[in-house]
């Protein structure tokens, strides 16, 4: 692997790309220090500077399975579920929510730390099963569930269908009927607040596909309605602000109005719901500038609001139940790639273009998404650079890390990682340019494993009918 410097390319003292403020673009005190916000539990870097994980370099890592590859900490990933599971305890359902990212053996991780799981297609719900998760530890989300996913998962026994349309209760309660079964449903509205997010992952206003709305009386409609239908048995009521949200603010509001909803319906119906979904969405730190809340403490907060909201009502506090995705896998995981052009521009800064790119991680062209970078194949106490991480395919957009610092002797050959990789990278992989979207390697306690291979040029050809 080359370790030979290029030419010196734009340091720090150049000037700062637009929209961004001094702070977030200054370099670290030292680019060899790993922030243990951003990083998975057991990274850390061994006596000759190179990074490791669980125990392992990345660098044999490289060599035995090739970049670009995601490296998933399979401790950590435990650790993450076991601490949400304790602080919500045995009175609240911890879903966790697969579309972050699953597999097979995601599937039996989250089994074994008892968390149940949150699916949106019939692909997830099919990983699910077969992994031998238990049909009603199951959540089976969805804004346009087919006929055909809706029965598989009615016919598997799931524990809970969320619906999320007026023409979507019908659709459940029919089936169910169809089949001799009592579907049990929640019902998802849309409460009206405005998440401090991106637009795309905000998901409470009411100008937007999911849920339906509380505004002019359609939730209270809705409930209505299923209430009537005999295929159904509504257990709840579902709200989902957005995601990466820091800011509990939002959660105080939607609960506040959730919880007028279900008095609304005891008043009406004479029957008090037993649960209330508040969703997932909770932020993690994907640089050192972003300060996520421990689990506890989101656990402490939450109860808090529905419990002041249900004594206000006069209702009895119902289960709470959560969806954290990237909340457990974000931080587990990182993508490692290695270097394969660097092009300083003068005046401007330098492109280190790597091997992978918006195949592997859409979410900075697709939400303006930030990231860390580090070196990780070696120590560096050159200079840093003023860098921009991309990827090796043909759109401009193909941005993996928008404005980092690198050190300045940054080679062809190096490898580094972009950390919080763990969530919708690799589910939302594309074979853009023909990619093949990379492996996902979990490691633990000195070993590495394959849980999702990497593609092959045969695979590729295999659906190419032709």
């Amino acid at each position: 692997m080359s370790r030979s410097a290029h030419p010196a390319g734009p340091r720090h003292a150049d000037v700062l790309p637009e929209g961004r403020s001094a702070a977030s673009t200054a370099p670290a005190d030292d680019l060899n220090a790993l922030d243990p916000k951003v990083w998975a539990h057991t990274v850390a870097r061994d006596a000759d500077g190179v990074v490791t994980v669980g125990g392992l370099p990345v660098t044999e890592l490289a060599e035995e399975y090739g970049t670009p590859a995601y490296v998933l900490d399979e401790a950590d990933f435990r650790d993450r579920a076991r601490a949400w599971r304790t602080a919500f305890g045995a009175d609240a359902d911890v879903f966790y929510a697969g579309k972050a990212f699953l597999s097979r053996a995601v599937v039996r991780w989250l089994d074994e730390e008892g968390l149940n799981l949150d699916v949106c297609s019939g692909g997830e719900l099919a990983t699910a099963l077969a992994a031998g998760m238990s049909a009603e530890r199951i959540a089976f989300h969805g804004n346009n569930k087919s006929p055909e996913e809706i029965e598989r998962a009615v016919r598997a026994g799931v524990g809970r269908i969320v619906l999320d349309s007026f023409q979507e209760i019908v659709r459940v309660a029919h089936i169910a009927q169809t089949l001799g079964k009592r579907q049990r449903v929640q019902i998802r509205i849309t409460v009206g607040v405005e998440a401090h997010t991106h637009e795309f992952i905000a998901t409470a206003h009411e100008d937007q596909k999911f849920g339906i709305p509380l505004a002019g009386g359609q939730a209270a409609e809705a409930v209505r309605r299923a209430l009537q239908l005999d295929g159904l048995e509504v257990i709840g009521i579902h709200s989902h602000i957005g995601s990466q949200i820091f800011d509990m603010s939002g959660f105080e509001v939607a609960a506040h109005r959730v919880v007028g909803l279900l008095k609304d319906i005891r008043d009406e119906h004479g029957v008090e719901l037993p649960e209330i979904d508040l969703g997932g969405g909770l932020g993690i730190a994907y640089t050192s500038d972003d300060d996520p809340r421990e689990p506890h403490e989101i656990a402490k907060a939450l109860t808090e609001i529905v419990t002041r909201e249900c004594e206000a009502a006069r209702l009895a506090t119902p289960r709470i139940s959560v969806e954290p995705g990237r909340a457990i896998v974000g931080p587990t995981a990182f993508t490692l790639y290695e270097v394969g052009t660097v092009k300083p521009l003068d005046g401007l800064r330098t492109y280190v273009s790597v091997d992978g790119g918006m195949s592997d991680n859409i979410r900075t062209a697709l939400y303006d998404a930030e990231y860390s970078v580090a070196l990780v194949s070696r120590a560096s106490d050159a200079e840093p650079m003023l860098v921009r991480v991309v990827g090796k395919h043909c759109e401009s957009g193909d941005i993996v890390v928008k404005d980092a610092f690198l050190p300045g002797d940054l080679a062809p050959g190096d490898l580094i990682a972009v950390p919080a990789t763990g969530a919708y990278c690799r589910s939302m992989a594309s074979n853009y340019n023909h990619a093949l979207r990379p492996p996902v390697v979990s490691v633990r306690d000195g070993e590495a494993r394959v849980i999702v291979r990497r593609e092959t040029e045969e695979d590729l050809l295999r659906l190419d009918v032709g």
